[in-house]
């Protein structure tokens, strides 16, 4: 028998949409010309297709396609409460490409974008320009990899060599690449910046395999961080979200004990500890689409507008996964989110 997607969708990218604004780009050429059997269509403006009404999320993740645009008014946004600045004052982020390749069943972006295909804005020199102009100010703490996982698009648009490029120029900024890539052909190819951190989100294999769809296993995100280690690259490790499942103690203790196997806890920067949590309104539009999933129904606790779990089980959990940490790693080298 096929595979379902081979019967019923389209291949990855199948179909390009193209802002008529940025047909010419330089980038934009560069990125079709990976995708020479794609059909290209034409549109005045990318939310004419991203925004249009009655999309079905979970259907489009299973053939996704592509958007090129040009992002207009504010490029940089201040950091939400819900993330981690690791102790810096001037901590923001930045979407230059909307969606991922992956499927985590509880991420946040279903609820936050009415589509699931892939945006690309091809502008980046005006992003690199908005940086310049707030380091004028002070320096700048930059998530660059929050709405998208940039390093699995990296085939595709090659942002991360670029934003790593643009760091090299600027002592006083720093960029984290959040990812849960694990090309080990693409970690050969970085190079250790000053200020560059990767950013590398573990999860135990029994939630990889519950509620990270298409997503590398744990042992094969290991090897990608070595790899990056070998090369003298920063990296970071996020235990965040931490997901509740039956028998989670023993899960998320079995992980840290594969992490610190693999890797010497001495050659990463740091770690980082948080459990799900997530803007009711992403939520609320989450559980319409995804009507039987467990990690999305559980009963949540809403405080200042903000689900997450029951403050008990929610303290348990990132208590006992910090204690499990601390035998491995430096108490000032873990992050844990602030309510």
């Amino acid at each position: 028998m096929k595979n379902l997607k081979e019967d019923y969708f389209n291949p990855f990218f199948s179909h390009i949409y193209i802002e008529a604004a940025v047909k010419d780009h330089p980038r934009t050429k560069k990125i079709l010309a990976k995708f020479p059997a794609a059909t290209v269509v034409e549109i005045s403006h990318y939310k004419d297709v991203f925004c249009r009404s009655k999309q079905n999320g979970a259907l489009q993740h299973r053939s996704q396609n592509l958007i090129l645009a040009a992002r207009q008014g504010k490029l940089l946004y201040e950091g939400a409460p819900v993330c981690q600045n690791f102790g810096n004052q001037y901590f923001y982020y930045t979407s230059c490409a909307m969606n991922c390749i992956f499927d985590c069943a509880y991420c946040y972006l279903k609820g936050m974008y009415p589509s699931a295909n892939i945006v690309i804005f091809v502008n980046l020199e005006d992003y690199f320009a908005e940086v310049v102009r707030m380091l004028k100010d002070h320096p700048l703490y930059l998530c660059v990899s929050y709405d998208t996982d940039l390093l699995a698009l990296e085939h595709v648009a090659g942002y991360a060599k670029e934003w790593c490029d643009f760091a090299k120029e600027h002592e006083h900024l720093k960029i984290e690449i959040r990812t849960k890539c694990a090309d080990r052909m693409l970690a050969a190819q970085m190079h250790p910046i000053p200020g560059v951190v990767y950013a590398l989100t573990l999860s135990p294999q029994a939630v990889i395999e519950a509620y990270e769809h298409h997503t590398p296993s744990l042992a094969a995100r290991l090897s990608f961080a070595k790899a990056l280690i070998r090369t003298g690259c920063a990296v970071r490790f996020c235990f965040d979200p931490m997901i509740y499942l039956p028998g989670w103690e023993q899960q998320y203790a079995g992980m840290v004990e594969q992490v610190f196997d693999t890797i010497d806890p001495e050659t990463i920067v740091d770690v980082s500890v948080g459990t799900f949590r997530i803007s009711q309104d992403y939520l609320k539009t989450m559980r319409k689409q995804e009507p039987d999933c467990a990690v999305v129904w559980f009963p949540f606790q809403n405080e200042n507008g903000y689900y997450h779990y029951p403050k008990e089980l929610m303290h348990e959990m990132e208590h006992f996964l910090i204690q499990e940490l601390e035998q491995k790693v430096p108490k000032e080298k873990i992050f844990r989110w602030k309510e």
